[in-house]
């Protein structure tokens, strides 16, 4: 079986935009989400007009703030504050990766936690680590849904996270302890990788190493995420050898599998934090 994830974001962008129409007739505010482009990557460029796409989809209000690649990090950390006083912006975003001259972390914790909608800032991870209500990173966030939303059944399974990024490895592996999985967490100095991922009855692979899971490396009837993005030879591939391990697991492709959720999942985080900030809804 193959997990659609194209399939499932558009059932979610449904959902969502129901929900943004009716907060906006109820509260008569329109979600605002800031998006800051710094420079002229040409891979943020795109996933940044993605984002616009997504938002103008749903009616969500989206503004684009495209600065120079070579501002200072006061003057970008002015930006960011600029937008947590504005009313109209529920949500600020900045696309990493920045310039090697700004500091990343810096930037991210200059975000106001009660709009940062990426789930990155300080605050917000600490509240999930505790399991608290809070923005969760959108991919990892995405992953859990795909696993949901196909009736997989979490609770009790034994999950293995391939993977220790901030973004991805550790939320994710924080979430799936949430709905009850007993989970393990691998890396690269893990050893004897395959002993292990072999007894996961759900398996994400995060490690950004293409083809990195084999399929003698996949527990039959298994459930497998695929959170890789790799380019090789032009083509973009995951972190699983797709063609060997769909013969005997679940799992998703990619294209087309975890990517177009981490859109969705943003929009969503977005009305969250219009609700949160407009009608006070978090505890």
């Amino acid at each position: 079986m193959i997990i659609d994830g194209k399939s499932i974001a558009a059932d979610i962008r449904q959902e969502i935009k129901s929900q943004v129409d009716e907060f906006t007739k109820k509260t008569n505010v329109k979600p605002g989400l800031a998006v800051i482009l710094v420079g002229e990557n040409p891979a943020s460029l795109v996933y940044v007009s993605q984002k616009e796409k997504a938002c103008d989809e749903v009616g969500i209000a989206s503004l684009k703030v495209v600065l120079p690649e070579s501002i200072p990090q006061e003057e970008l950390e002015m930006k960011v504050e600029e937008l947590n006083n504005e009313p109209a912006i529920h949500g600020i975003l900045v696309q990493l990766p920045l310039p090697d001259h700004l500091d990343e972390k810096k930037i991210i914790e200059k975000i106001s936690p009660e709009k940062d909608v990426d789930g990155f800032h300080p605050v917000n991870v600490g509240r999930l680590v505790v399991g608290e209500e809070t923005f969760v990173p959108c991919t990892p966030q995405g992953v859990i849904e795909l696993i949901e939303r196909s009736n997989i059944e979490i609770e009790g399974k034994r999950a293995v996270v391939v993977g220790r990024s901030n973004i991805v490895g550790k939320p994710v592996a924080l979430l799936l302890l949430q709905k009850n999985a007993t989970v393990t967490i691998c890396h690269t100095r893990t050893r004897n990788l395959p002993e292990i991922t072999n007894q996961a009855e759900i398996l994400i692979a995060a490690a950004g190493k293409p083809h990195l899971i084999k399929a003698d490396m996949v527990k039959d009837g298994a459930c497998v995420i695929d959170v890789g993005i790799n380019r090789v030879d032009g083509k973009l591939v995951g972190d699983v050898d797709f063609e060997e391990v769909e013969k005997k697991a679940i799992v998703t492709p990619v294209p087309g599998g975890v990517g177009p959720m981490t859109v969705v999942m943003l929009l969503k985080n977005t009305l969250q934090a219009a609700k949160w900030i407009v009608e006070g809804e978090k505890k």
